[in-house]
């Protein structure tokens, strides 16, 4: 199978190659690893090959009846670098501090993915700690955007969402804490779901994450991919603090089924006063809107449905405690206290700032979400869905959000003075916190309330960069995104729409 035949399937496709005996396993991943030998060195999306472990996988591979039952038998998968344990395997999580770390067993996800059949040979880039909605790390440097290689893919998935649109793999693992599968998607022009809180366990070594709200799942090219991943992962583990389950049909039996005549709330409101979306990306959404309406939906466009404040408040002191815990485990794997040399100097001053919060702060913020529940709750009394934009920008250049020189000197002083002196000095916080917040208003909500929300890529930016619109559904409603991101798809297909390099 040569790269231009393999890249036109997706994993499903793939797998029913296998299934017929029309290609084997081992000339899959052969494509695979062709096609990141030829693309990676460019991308940098691959950060871990492991290939000699994916033959291994090859050869345990059952024949017979058993292998005839893996939906996935054979299909070529990356896993990236940032939650997900696979036994005997680096997980550095982007930071020079786990640079020996090796896992110890699998998590509940990737026992799954075994368990149907994939393949993994390598792990994929992601920013230290998932930080970040663009892929920079000092440890691995840029994964870069294969529309154009000077533009980020996003993040924090950003890796895995390069290498699937770069037809290395069909999908690749993601996972989302404030956007993470749904941003790199919509630079990459790839669909991207985050599911519902519980609906796949995090299990065995997490319980929580962000306090709930990081989920796991893929970034892929089809819409039934997705759908038949997230049959795979849906369920529990022993301890799991939210449980959801599997629903009573299969999500790839949704694919297909019409949705229905929907309401759907629109806004493009950007959250924070002063800064604009994109006209790039309000047209975006309009023309989903409108495509919507010629399927029979009907789309009304109305103010932001919550208070911005509170998203930016809560979210923000959710991932100052959740960096400063974050770093206190590092200190305990490392059997020393961490140090500024093990880290990157903005996860360091964030951890030195969130020791100016207090046990009453994160409990009090913590409560505040659910504000933000209700209002979603009550939004989807009226609504099936709401349609806002992914991002309030197109992708960015490389290096666009990275630090200023004021901004590297101002984490300097966080360093030597601490974290409480410095929010006494002024507004520098809130001030950060919009430069990020400003690129990625709209998908954190979701993360906040634990609903189901989507990127699908049906446009482009003036500059010919994709750009995705996101649909986000009540909490436990995934049935519904994949039925209307099925109908979309069929009224607007995408998964033959790749880079220039790749056309």
């Amino acid at each position: 199978m040569n790269p231009s035949e393999y890249r036109q399937h997706d994993a499903l496709a793939l797998a029913d190659l296998v299934r017929k005996g029309a290609v084997t396993p081992t000339e899959l991943l052969d494509a695979a690893i062709t096609q990141a030998e030829a693309q990676n060195p460019a991308l940098n999306a691959i950060v871990t090959p492991l290939y000699e472990q994916g033959r291994h996988m090859l050869n345990q591979l059952p024949d017979g009846e058993a292998g005839q039952q893996m939906p996935f038998r054979g299909v070529p998968f990356l896993l990236k670098d940032l939650e997900l344990e696979w036994a005997g395997t680096p997980l550095k999580s982007g930071c020079r501090g786990y640079a020996g770390y090796i896992s110890a067993t699998d998590s509940f996800a990737v026992t799954k993915y075994k368990q149907a059949g994939l393949i993994f040979f390598g792990k994929t880039n992601t920013p230290e700690f998932g930080l970040t909605p663009y892929t920079e790390s000092e440890l691995y440097g840029p994964a870069r955007n294969p529309w154009n290689l000077a533009h980020s893919p996003g993040g924090s998935s950003g890796g895995s969402a390069a290498a699937v649109a770069a037809g290395i793999v069909p999908a690749a693992s993601a996972s989302d804490g404030g956007g993470s599968i749904r941003i790199p998607a919509s630079c990459c022009g790839l669909f991207g779901l985050m599911p519902s809180r519980g609906r796949a366990s995090l299990g065995p070594g997490l319980g929580e994450l962000w306090q709930g709200a990081v989920r796991s799942h893929v970034i892929s090219r089809t819409v039934r991919d997705s759908a038949a991943f997230l049959d795979l992962t849906a369920g529990t583990s022993p301890g799991d603090p939210y449980t959801m389950g599997k629903p009573g049909e299969t999500f790839l039996g949704q694919v297909g089924q019409h949705p229905g005549r929907l309401r759907i709330a629109l806004t493009t409101q950007h959250p924070f006063p002063g800064q604009q979306t994109h006209i790039d990306c309000v047209e975006a959404v309009r023309k989903t809107a409108r495509l919507l309406e010629s399927l029979g939906h009907t789309v009304d466009e109305i103010a932001l449905p919550y208070d911005h404040t509170v998203l930016s408040e809560t979210y923000l002191t959710m991932v100052l405690g959740e960096t400063g815990a974050t770093i206190r485990e590092l200190s305990d794997y490392l059997k020393r206290p961490a140090r500024r040399a093990d880290m990157e100097l903005n996860t360091w001053a964030l951890s030195r700032i969130s020791e100016a919060y207090s046990a009453v702060d994160s409990s009090y913020q913590k409560r505040r979400w659910n504000t933000l529940a209700r209002r979603m709750g009550e939004l989807h009394q009226t609504y099936d869905l709401l349609l806002m934009p992914t991002l309030a920008r197109p992708p960015i250049r490389i290096g666009e959000l990275q630090n200023t020189p004021a901004e590297n000197q101002l984490m300097k002083i966080v360093d030597a003075v601490g974290g409480l002196k410095f929010l006494k000095g002024g507004k520098q916080i809130d001030q950060l916190a919009e430069k990020a917040f400003g690129y990625i208003p709209f998908p954190p909500i979701a993360n906040m309330t634990g609903q189901p929300s989507m990127s699908v890529p049906l446009h482009q930016s003036a500059e010919g960069l994709p750009i995705g619109s996101m649909l986000t559904a009540a909490l436990g409603n995934e049935a519904l995104l994949f039925r209307v991101a099925a109908q979309l798809e069929q009224a607007q297909p995408w998964a033959n729409n790749w880079p220039p390099n790749l056309s």
